[in-house]
């Protein structure tokens, strides 16, 4: 009993080391986890009150410093411990190129999620296309992903490649757009009276800027109609009332004066040798 007595005494140093850096390793641990955690949602705060951040950077921010807090965290955890960080170092840069080599299109999305972020070439509430991909209102630009809402209100999520690596139409970047649209008017009736029509329609709509200017112009002849482009402009939003607006009206104001509807049509004449027959 007194050799076991001794033993423990003379193995307290060692036994008061271990449990001081346990204890130490253990509050570093929390107080680190808990820094990162407020670390991410000082960043968020600063985001919200600050109209010159914009709001698609913040979900890749706020992962950014969490985790870069905790990767320092751990490795302070780990010395403390009395573990060889310098070697645990290199395992995980070893590690990291190989996981880099066997993940590489999850990298390409890291990457191309650095250069949406950087050259912003879409933002979080505007309205976009990713030609051939998808059409919606950007939600998110995250660290591999990015979140779009449809207009029928669903939700579609692409990789950072996909998006970064097909052209993207961003109709909300600019304050006003301008639509195209051709009417028809058959041949024998009066076409400057049609695009004098027309220019009072659009005169008329409220939604339709008067500056630039709208033009309407002959544009095309047909077989049997001559066709006329309308180009009006508006400010982005009312961009699809107005479209609305000029499509259903248009046909209807040239009906009221004295057009008629364009139907094609084919003239079929007899052939000379039928005559003399």
């Amino acid at each position: 009993m007194e050799e076991f007595y001794r033993r423990l005494v003379s193995a307290m140093p060692v036994l008061e080391f271990v449990g001081a850096n346990l204890i130490i390793a253990a509050v570093i641990f929390v107080l680190g986890w808990s820094v990162s955690s407020f670390a991410g949602r000082a960043v968020r705060k600063l985001a919200a009150r600050s109209s010159r951040i914009d709001v698609t950077v913040v979900p890749m921010a706020y992962a950014l410093t969490v985790w870069s807090i905790r990767i320092f965290v751990l490795i302070a955890v780990l010395a403390r411990l009395g573990v060889q960080t310098a070697s645990i170092i290199a395992m995980l840069g070893a590690a990291g190129l190989a996981i880099g080599l066997a993940l590489q299109g999850t990298l390409q999305n890291i990457a191309a999620g650095i250069m949406l972020l950087a050259l912003r070439p879409l933002r979080a509430g505007e309205s976009v296309s990713v030609v051939g991909k998808a059409d919606g209102s950007v939600e998110e630009v995250g660290l591999f992903l990015s979140r779009f809402r449809q207009a029928d209100g669903t939700y579609i999520t692409l990789p950072n490649s996909m998006v970064w690596g097909n052209p993207i139409v961003n109709y909300s970047r600019n304050a006003t757009r301008r639509l195209d649209f051709e009417v028809s008017v058959r041949y024998g009736d009066d076409v400057e009276k049609a695009i004098a029509e027309l220019e009072k329609m659009i005169a008329a709509n409220k939604l339709a800027l008067s500056d630039p200017k709208p033009q309407v112009m002959v544009c095309r002849y047909g077989d049997s109609t001559a066709t006329v482009n309308v180009r009006v402009w508006a400010l982005a939003g009312n961009y699809a009332d107005l479209s609305s607006d000029l499509y259903r009206t248009a046909l209807d104001v040239l009906q009221r004066a004295g057009m008629r509807p364009p139907i094609p049509l084919q003239e079929v004449r007899q052939a000379a040798a039928d005559k003399a027959a």
